[in-house]
């Protein structure tokens, strides 16, 4: 047992170890870049269509969120209408799902296309057809396109306008840290000066007021604190009164007893 928890521990160090050379290895220019395109879409007036497939997808609704409430940047996802999604994938087959929910979006040059992939798309390979189709049409229309993908980018990364490719620094765990990173890099770009317009929730909430409800909570104690001392005094008192009466009652006692001898 002792040995497994060691082997978690060294795991548990490996990762994060991992993690910290990929933030390191990462091409921040390609991240600035995005930053600065997808700003320039959002105050041209376009839009944001963002797809994902897997955990990606729930990325995609994530950063759907993110950057209508953070960035007021108009965004959607496909993965967001499940009947529409499914219904497209029955009727229409897989790899088309995502292109024709794009023309049913009617989007235009003013729109673009953000990727969340592990590969990118690799048509050669079968991987992600879906997302080779949604960015073929995307190119056609001259929508901008934007990625944040792993390994070698796939076909994201040969067709975007910025893309931030996700180094591998173990070939046993690409997934988890392309995943991983991926939303670290999101949150980036929703956080970035050129995108953000709204503040988040925590970070709004001043740090005076925190501190006058950190004081009224200490305020709160005290005063608990100070009624709990006062009936313990009360309490003290009251034993002591009893303690007196018993004394008399048994110098009462004695004095019977020795009149009676």
């Amino acid at each position: 047992m002792q040995a497994a928890a060691e082997t978690m521990g060294s795991f548990t160090s490996t990762f994060l170890d991992e993690t910290r050379q990929i933030l390191e290895q990462i091409d921040h220019h390609s991240i600035e870049r995005m930053a600065r395109g997808l700003g320039q879409v959002r105050d041209a007036g376009g839009r944001l269509f963002i797809l994902g497939v897997g955990g990606s997808a729930g990325h995609a609704g994530h950063a759907v969120n993110d950057f209508r409430k953070i960035c007021n940047f108009e965004a959607y996802a496909p993965t967001d209408n499940v009947s529409e999604l499914t219904a497209r994938i029955n009727d229409e087959g897989w790899d088309t799902c995502y292109a024709n929910w794009l023309s049913a979006s009617r989007m235009s040059a003013k729109d673009a296309v953000l990727v969340f992939s592990v590969g990118g798309g690799n048509r050669e390979k079968q991987v992600s057809v879906n997302l080779v189709r949604a960015l073929e049409t995307a190119q056609r229309i001259g929508a901008r396109i934007f990625g944040i993908v792993g390994r070698d980018g796939g076909f994201t990364h040969q067709v975007a306008d910025a893309c931030a490719v996700i180094p591998v620094v173990s070939a046993d765990r690409i997934t988890p840290h392309t995943e991983g990173i991926c939303a670290v890099t999101w949150h980036l770009l929703v956080s970035h000066p050129a995108l953000q317009s709204a503040p988040t929730k925590w970070e709004s909430v001043s740090l005076q007021g925190l501190a006058e409800v950190t004081l009224a909570g200490a305020g709160e104690a005290d005063a608990q604190s100070n009624h709990v001392e006062a009936k313990s005094s009360h309490v003290e008192a009251k034993s002591s009164r009893v303690e007196a009466k018993s004394s008399r009652v048994e110098a009462k006692s004695s004095r019977v007893e020795a009149k009676s001898k």
